[in-house]
């Protein structure tokens, strides 16, 4: 069963990590603090939510890069406040190899998204835009694309499409309901579906997807 808790012993102990180094878990805390302060001016996340930030987003957030442990190269589509996408930049802000794109439409959001990424040093690259306007024209290769509570996964599947189909691995947490979006498109057949259950919250799934003939190279 997923585990609650509210600080960073509470997020090793449930995700069985013990790579959480402490320059990470403080760069946490920095989001922790940059949050809660944008939080009283802007709606950044469900108010219910703060009090359990390490397991609702932190650890949330961190099953996702932990899905695909190689990939350094990220693109988080819908970044809002940085869940997962910005959580993966901050990860791996000590490798030289990584950056992580995030794609995010609104203007307050993509400030508090800068601010963290300059407070933390954190490898993330902030596109302020519509997913329709920034995907055509990010040409770097990409490892996995991440999005949490943008769209149903058909609609994700279609926007990483340009990722997926050059090899990229899409990392996808879902509700409990999830399952069902995947007779809603027949372009589903494309790719290779598997779910893992979530370790943060009961009857959630993150689905993992593949092309099933990537064009690599």
């Amino acid at each position: 069963m997923p585990a609650e808790g509210r600080g960073p012993n509470e997020l090793a102990a449930m995700l069985g990590l013990a790579d959480l180094s402490p320059d990470f878990l403080q760069r946490l805390k920095i989001y922790e603090r940059l949050l809660g302060k944008w939080q009283r001016v802007i709606n950044l996340v469900g108010p219910s939510t703060l009090e359990n930030i390490w397991v609702r987003h932190f650890a949330d957030s961190l099953q996702v890069s932990d899905a695909v442990p190689t990939a350094r190269k990220w693109v988080d589509m819908g970044s809002g406040a940085g869940f997962p996408g910005l959580v993966t930049a901050l990860r791996y802000t000590d490798d030289p190899n990584a950056a992580v794109h995030l794609i995010e439409s609104d203007q307050r959001k993509c400030a508090f998204l800068r601010e963290v990424s300059r407070e933390t040093g954190a490898p993330a690259i902030i596109h302020c835009g519509r997913l329709e306007d920034i995907i055509p024209i990010l040409d770097e290769s990409i490892d996995a694309v991440s999005a949490r509570a943008l769209a149903p996964l058909p609609i994700l599947i279609a926007y990483a499409d340009k990722f997926l189909k050059k090899g990229a691995i899409g990392v996808f947490p879902k509700g409990e309901q999830a399952a069902a979006e995947l007779t809603d498109s027949a372009s589903i057949s494309k790719y290779s579906i598997v779910t893992v259950d979530s370790r943060t919250r009961s009857l959630a799934k993150l689905f993992i997807v593949k092309a099933c003939d990537p064009q690599i190279g």
